[in-house]
């Protein structure tokens, strides 16, 4: 019933906020999200679908770096074919494909034991990890001055009384950095072994024999994530011309709702459009690119899935 659940809420709060987001659009407004669509350069898409087909090929054979640490030597193509299923998965189930990929590269390769090969895949999704942290700390570099404005009427002007607020700050900080450390809170136990997974993962990242090669095409993989999301703004005149600033928040905000939901499934198009409203995209527009960037690349996933889904048993006889 639990399992269940966690499947069907994220769909129905999904859909749910996708209808009410839509439900505030007047008859005209949808026909002009309708109309944005229609007229999109599809030239555009079509690149942007080669890109994400390109960054699973990569992804696939980065995974093999991670598995040759445990002198594993897996086919290629079984590899290739996991990580398609993978992202299948996860659409039907949050997070359920990086189980499901050990499994069925465990089944296929039985000489690769699941608990390793999932191992693997942990490592491989804190590099990731790391990489959206660092686009998110560009994000509000690039938007600092933006975020300064905001703040900046708040701020006392008497220079005494800011270094004690700043103090009292650091103070606050440094006892709760340090109440997280003691606790035996299982919420803050959990967060502080994550944590450390994180730090193992990322060293025996660095580690490894090739590791040169992993961080590169790590590099690779989110240079096509982020140029499959700005060719598809180049297919809206009102969109093709943003600078990169709204680019990485709009890919942020994008991929936060790719996490909070089976795939994106509603939310992706209204966190996106919120986000390129700040830079004076209108929400007929914004919405438009949130739902075409979202049926597309979902399109592919599945697509590229069911292929993978019914390849892996064909090639696996033969073999």
């Amino acid at each position: 019933m639990n399992k269940a659940l966690k499947i069907i809420l994220p769909l129905v709060a999904g859909a749910v906020i996708l209808y009410f987001y839509l439900s505030g659009f007047t008859s005209q407004e949808l026909q002009e999200i309708w109309l944005n669509i229609k007229n999109a350069d599809f030239r555009w898409l079509a690149l942007s679908l080669f890109f994400g087909l390109l960054s699973h090929l990569i992804r696939a054979y980065r995974w093999n770096y991670l598995l040759e640490t445990l002198n594993y030597k897996p086919r290629k193509i079984n590899l290739i074919l996991t990580v398609g299923l993978s992202y299948l998965l996860n659409l039907v189930i949050p997070r359920a494909g990086e189980v499901g990929r050990a499994a069925t590269l465990s089944k296929y390769e039985n000489h690769i034991r699941f608990e390793k090969a999932f191992g693997t895949i942990v490592a491989e999704r804190m590099a990731d990890i790391v990489f959206l942290l660092f686009f998110m700390l560009a994000a509000l570099f690039l938007q600092f001055d933006l975020i300064y404005e905001m703040i900046a009427p708040k701020l006392p002007d008497n220079p005494v009384l800011l270094s004690g607020e700043i103090l009292v700050v650091g103070l606050v900080l440094f006892f709760v950095f340090k109440w997280i450390r003691q606790t035996e809170n299982p919420l803050i136990v959990k967060i502080r072994v994550f944590i450390n997974g994180l730090l193992q993962g990322m060293n025996s990242i660095l580690t490894m024999s090739h590791k040169w090669w992993f961080i590169l095409q790590t590099i690779i993989i989110w240079f096509l994530y982020i140029a499959m999301f700005w060719v598809v703004l180049q297919a809206f005149p009102e969109t093709e011309n943003l600078g990169i600033d709204a680019v990485l928040v709009s890919f942020i905000a994008g991929s936060i709702a790719m996490v909070i939901s089976n795939g994106g499934f509603g939310v992706y198009p209204v966190f996106v459009a919120e986000a390129l409203l700040l830079y004076g995209v209108s929400k007929e527009t914004g919405t438009a690119f949130g739902l075409l960037m979202w049926t597309t690349q979902t399109l592919l996933v599945i697509l590229f899935g069911l292929i993978c889904m019914i390849l892996l048993p064909v090639y696996n006889n033969k073999h």
